[in-house]
């Protein structure tokens, strides 16, 4: 990376957010919490937002869309336990920011954005900041990506009204998925594990869900997800 992302400041202020924000809250793989002190966040926010790049809250960065707070992609991040063998599905490029933190330690990382400019802006920074590991496809993320499929973990940045039946068939066994899902009025993140196949089994036993922690996330859109 550039001197732009390696300045002693934002170095500083990685630093300081995952010292006083990330570990306090529980995050406690080392590897996640590196990969977080490595990425520039204000690198992946409208120039008006970088003074509260890394306050740990979620940031507008434009067309209905925010890039989630820190903490939040820490917890989804550690919640995938991700090796450099992983190959990872991200639903929701967005600013590119969680991509960028996944390709810090997974092998292979597929992100799908519905909006072709977020796409593009985000292909674009992921690709000066030397990110080669990451390919960003335009499409509905609801429906995944068969083409790479399976994914050792596949992570949605969007709440979904339910989830979404290709994303489970696309898990690869032993895989783990992460997806914000609405429950009445409020979300609920939730882990979804795929378990070793057993013959005869119903496909509801093969996967094992953990409720995580309540999240707020802007609206999954699309075939599976929410309308327009």
């Amino acid at each position: 990376m550039g001197a732009e992302s390696n300045d002693i400041h934002s170095i500083r202020l990685r630093h300081r957010m995952v010292d006083e924000q990330l570990r306090p809250r529980g995050i406690v793989d080392e590897g996640v919490l590196a990969a977080v002190e490595r990425v520039p966040r204000h690198l992946f926010v409208p120039p008006a937002q970088r003074p509260s790049a890394y306050d740990d809250g979620p940031l507008p960065i434009g067309l209905g869309q925010t890039i989630s707070q820190p903490y939040m992609v820490a917890r989804m991040t550690e919640l995938l336990c991700l090796t450099k063998e992983s190959r990872v599905l991200e639903i929701g490029t967005g600013s590119g920011y969680q991509a960028a933190v996944l390709a810090e330690l997974a092998g292979e990382v597929w992100s799908i954005e519905r909006l072709p400019e977020l796409a593009r802006r985000a292909e674009e920074l992921l690709g000066r900041l030397g990110y080669d590991s990451i390919r960003v496809v335009i499409g509905d993320g609801t429906m995944g990506f068969a083409e790479a499929a399976p994914y050792d973990g596949i992570v949605v940045t969007a709440a979904a009204p339910r989830v979404p039946a290709c994303l489970r068939e696309q898990l690869n066994i032993g895989g783990r998925m992460v997806i914000p899902v609405s429950a009445g009025c409020s979300q609920d993140l939730l882990l979804i594990e795929r378990l070793p196949d057993t013959q005869p089994v119903a496909s509801d036993c093969r996967f094992r869900q953990t409720s995580i922690l309540g999240c707020v996330f802007v609206p999954l859109i699309g075939a599976d997800g929410y309308q327009k």
